[in-house]
């Protein structure tokens, strides 16, 4: 059943052009790069305990152009560090510390695994280094201050 534009009314008029301009405005959000202003290069550093098929900590955080160092201590037996996308490797010994250091120059995620075999569970050693701001919080945070002022326009008309 088509209306014609004259029998609707001004106020279903008004409602669905905010609608629209809210739908546009929510696909902008997640569509647009965020202007977020970058932190010049610093120099990271984190120390990596490696034991019983997991890392602590399991998620590192940089900027791209930091100059990063991790440095892996093994607890337990032979473990190490193979960082894919950056072709680096590190092997420690029991009790002992090793370090790798490189330039986050790529932004993106980045797995990191344990490169030897050292133990039943070792194909689930994995860790992540995230190169770069967290655009998906601030999109996240975004598009939630646009559905809380979306439902505070329902609620006022």
């Amino acid at each position: 059943m088509n209306l014609p534009l004259q029998s609707v009314s001004p106020e279903r008029r008004r409602k669905f052009a905010g609608l629209v301009v809210l739908a546009i405005v929510a696909l902008s959000v997640l569509a647009l790069p965020l202007p977020l202003p970058s932190a010049p290069p610093a120099d990271r550093h984190f120390h990596l305990q490696a034991s019983s098929f997991a890392y602590q900590p399991a998620v590192l955080h940089v900027n791209r152009g930091d100059r990063v160092t991790i440095e892996i201590e093994a607890q337990d037996v032979v473990h190490g560090l193979y960082l894919d996308g950056y072709d680096l490797q590190v092997t420690a010994e029991p009790g002992r510390t090793a370090a790798l250091s490189f330039t986050a120059d790529r932004s993106g995620s980045f797995r990191f695994r344990c490169p030897v075999t050292c133990g039943p569970l070792h194909p689930f050693m994995i860790g992540q280094l995230k190169v770069g701001p967290n655009t998906l919080l601030w999109k996240g945070l975004a598009l939630a201050a646009l559905a809380a002022l979306a439902g505070v326009w329902s609620l006022r008309r």
